[in-house]
């Protein structure tokens, strides 16, 4: 195509660069509009579940290719912002959804574009002119002179011995590259394997958790001592089970040597959450960092963690959430609500005032034997209300958490902190519309299905927990002065649970 057919609106040829299902890079080129999408009727088909099934149209316009969203529940997103069109320039990624598949779209250049510069005249004009004369014809075409005739079938003759000579190697290589294609092939079914069975294990352990957080409340009730026996053999095979899925990550190398101290924490605390790293959308990294650098701007999570040091409410939370069998990074989940500051008054509600360092609403306070004061419809605090009284509160929250685990959450973590900031209100309508199955219910699947749903605010809220819990973990690493607030916790919970070294 030539610069003036362009002038005249002759689309160019688009080259369109995604992942397919086999997990292989695909390309396909295109000249007409065409459509991204779940359904097989779309031209670039991406069977993915943050894809729509009719996701974005891809349109030549005004001299220049442009996408535009078809009203996709995740949206399109270019340079990490949603956007409902954008033109394409001569190479442009965009994202379906923000935590969805990539798909690079390039402009080839015209035929005349690419067009490479004439060669050069001189010796390479010489040497054409000998080859056109000793080599272009075959020995027995027009009459030449006896010195050309045996050059000429001094060629033919060292052709035909390369002929073969090469022909062997080229057979061989052929052959080598049949057996490297076979083991390839095998190598990916095998990792694929392990990969699935080491998914199921993973999920597997959820199940168990489930099965452990709610007979774990029964034994509760009950004082049984023979239950007591029976918690600890449910731990002693979650530990073994923790053990065989590490060994798996091992094999498939998910914490690859390679990996940046920063990637490995954003997994590690992940896991620690109840979320699967082999089941991770590939944006949630990225994302996870764009929250710690809001830390890193701030002195808020400096301070909250050395009040919660000075106080000894590092100690007191960790010590109940140990209890009930959660992990101790629950910690960062009150840090967010109050800043560690045991008198904190919410904004005034048509359910109440939530008060306290765990931001207790009154009724879900009574429900967990909180004692709600006179002063409990005002905004300060309130010596008869057990909600400002940290010890007591938290208590309370441990075991409000645990039954959300338990229930609700299906055992994840980040589930858990959905429907602890706005869970009766719009999260757990979400939640429980998804199968109570952990391997189809927890956060990558609500991100995944109901991303558009999810109030900001809770979005927010879950991603400030777990970056404040990555940055906890090393928080030098992250240019933060103070120590681990957790670290002996996480031994304990090490010991307790094992897994997440």
């Amino acid at each position: 195509m030539t610069a003036a057919e362009r002038q005249k609106g002759v689309p160019p040829l688009l080259k369109v660069t995604f992942q397919g299902l086999s997990g292989q890079s695909q390309s396909l080129r295109f000249r007409l509009s065409f459509r991204i999408g779940r359904l097989e009727d779309c031209e670039v088909c991406i069977k993915d579940d943050y894809v729509s099934r009719y996701h974005a149209e891809v349109v030549f316009e005004d001299a220049q290719w442009v996408v535009r969203d078809l009203g996709s529940a995740n949206g399109v997103y270019v340079n990490g912002q949603r956007v409902e069109r954008a033109a394409v320039e001569q190479s442009t990624a965009i994202r379906l959804g923000i935590y969805g598949p990539e798909v690079l779209l390039q402009v080839e250049p015209t035929a005349a574009e690419a067009k490479a510069s004439p060669p050069s005249q001189g010796s390479g004009t010489t040497i054409a002119r000998y080859i056109e004369h000793y080599f272009k014809h075959k020995v027995d075409d027009a009459p030449v002179g006896q010195h050309t005739l045996y050059v000429r079938r001094a060629f033919q003759h060292i052709q035909t011995k390369q002929k073969r000579k090469y022909g062997w190697i080229i057979g061989g290589l052929a052959v080598l590259a049949l057996i490297s294609g076979i083991y390839a092939l095998y190598v990916h079914e095998q990792v694929s394997k392990q990969r699935a069975l080491a998914e199921e294990l993973f999920y597997e352990m959820k199940s168990l958790d489930l099965g452990l957080a709610n007979f774990e409340r029964v034994v509760a009730e009950s004082h049984s001592q023979i239950g007591e026996q029976e918690i600890r053999r449910y731990r002693a095979r979650r530990k073994e089970m923790a053990k065989t899925y590490d060994q798996y990550l091992e094999a498939l190398h998910v914490y690859s040597p390679r990996m940046s101290e920063q990637q490995r924490l954003i997994l590690r605390v992940a896991r620690i959450f109840g979320e699967c790293e082999l089941d991770m959308p590939r944006g949630f990294p990225d994302e996870v960092n764009k929250y710690i650098k809001r830390w890193q701007a701030s002195t808020r999570l400096r301070k909250a963690v050395e009040t919660a040091k000075h106080n000894g409410y590092d100690t007191a939370i960790s010590k109940e959430m140990l209890a009930q069998g959660l992990p101790p990074q629950f910690f960062y989940l009150a840090l967010q609500e109050s800043n560690f500051d045991p008198y904190a008054s919410g904004p005034k509600t048509r359910v109440g005032v939530a008060k306290g360092m765990w931001q207790f609403m009154p009724q879900t306070a009574m429900r967990y034997g909180l004692r709600i004061g006179p002063l409990a419809d005002f905004r300060r605090p309130d010596p008869g209300d057990d909600r400002d009284h940290y010890d007591k509160a938290t208590r309370a929250a441990a075991r409000y958490l645990k039954d959300l685990y338990g229930t609700d959450a299906q055992a994840s973590g980040f589930l858990v902190m959905a429907c602890y900031n706005w869970g009766e209100e719009q999260v757990l309508p979400l939640v429980r519309s998804m199968p109570a199955d952990p391997k189809e219910r927890n956060f990558w699947k609500l991100l995944g299905h109901h991303r558009s749903e999810i109030p900001q605010e809770t979005y927010d809220y879950v991603f400030s927990i777990v970056s404040a819990a990555v940055i906890g973990e090393n928080p030098k690493l992250f240019g933060f002065e103070f120590e681990n607030p957790l670290a002996q916790a996480d031994s304990e919970a090490l010991a307790m649970l094992g897994g997440v070294d």
